[in-house]
């Protein structure tokens, strides 16, 4: 039983966004108070580690990272609170 609770705390939710000047998002603060970098919260998303989150391939042929669609645009990345 602990071990799910392992499981579940390792999850974490982005709930802030530093963005560089062109707009673009290059770090994301976690729950847990972590700061990464675009790449580690791609590999970390694919790792199932960030919840609410995935990776897509964009039309310009790189890997991006985005909110799992729901609908509500407030908890977009890019709509997130800056740090």
């Amino acid at each position: 039983m602990p071990s799910n609770m392992n499981q579940q705390n390792q999850q974490e939710q982005v709930v802030a966004v530093r963005k560089n000047g062109d707009g673009d998002i290059v770090e994301l603060k976690l729950t847990s108070g972590q700061v990464v970098d675009y790449k580690q919260a791609q590999q970390m998303a694919k790792n199932g580690q960030i919840l609410n989150v995935n990776v897509f391939r964009g039309r310009d042929g790189d890997e991006h990272l985005r909110s799992n669609a729901d609908g509500d645009p407030t908890n977009n990345l890019d709509n997130l609170p800056l740090f």
